[in-house]
């Protein structure tokens, strides 16, 4: 493992590794362990019981944070007619239909979200090389492909993010920023834990989610009391 440097070192110090934090203790704590000189991410980590090479344990979906993310999210639209000016009514910074598939081709990929109505996908699959890969793909089981468009716009520029398994079995999705009140990052935190625990999927086996850790971007890991915070869903794990 590469060395860390002494303002990590400092901060992990006032970690207790062996503990599992209650949600509101862990929260003040990866607020006091951010050292960064930035408006540093609160990141939500979660290790999980299933088997990504296995198509009916993949986790992917989508959450509302109720306090926003802390980020300006950079939106293109693929659209066209009515729904064009409604995804531009709802805020898209980009919109448009062969014009930004012919864009993506050629290589600029400057926005942060994708959404897509279903008449557009056999379009929009000409680019999936090229935002698969990035994590850009709209798909319709985290929302971005629909025909409710302009929703799908307010939620994304008003705090809804994207969950997916990752190779190891692991969720990382951020939930805030250090300069959130205590409050906000436990909203979203609850919000969250419960949209993950929704989408369990039919080939989960065994326990479904095996722990929970919240960091900063820069800062230590926090493990958080497991049942304590899947208590925050409205729904058991």
């Amino acid at each position: 493992m590469p060395k860390r440097g002494k303002k990590y070192r400092t901060a992990a110090e006032k970690v207790d590794p062996l503990k599992q934090y209650l949600p509101p203790d862990a929260v003040k704590l990866v607020k006091e362990t951010a050292y960064a000189k930035f408006d540093e991410s609160v990141e939500l980590h979660i290790r999980t019981g299933l088997d990504p090479r296995h198509a009916d344990q993949v986790v992917r979906g989508s959450a509302v944070l109720p306090a926003g993310t802390g980020r300006t999210q950079r939106v293109v639209a693929f659209a066209e007619g009515d729904k064009a000016r409604e995804a531009e009514a709802a805020g898209a910074d980009f919109v448009g239909s062969d014009d930004l598939i012919a864009r993506v081709q050629g290589g600029w990929t400057d926005f942060d979200v994708a959404v897509a109505t279903p008449d557009l996908m056999g379009k929009v699959g000409r680019v999936a090389r090229i935002l698969g890969p990035r994590g850009l793909m709209p798909n319709p089981r985290s929302g971005t492909v629909t025909p409710d468009i302009g929703r799908a716009i307010r939620e994304v520029k008003g705090g809804r993010v994207e969950f997916r398994l990752d190779k190891t079995g692991v969720i990382h999705v951020p939930i805030g920023k250090v300069s959130f009140e205590d409050d906000r990052i436990l909203q979203n935190l609850s919000a969250l834990v419960d949209a993950v625990v929704r989408a369990k999927p039919s080939g989960a086996k065994g326990q479904y989610i095996r722990t929970l850790n919240l960091a900063s971007t820069m800062g230590p890991g926090v493990s958080l009391d497991l049942q304590p915070t899947l208590a925050l869903a409205s729904s058991e794990a």
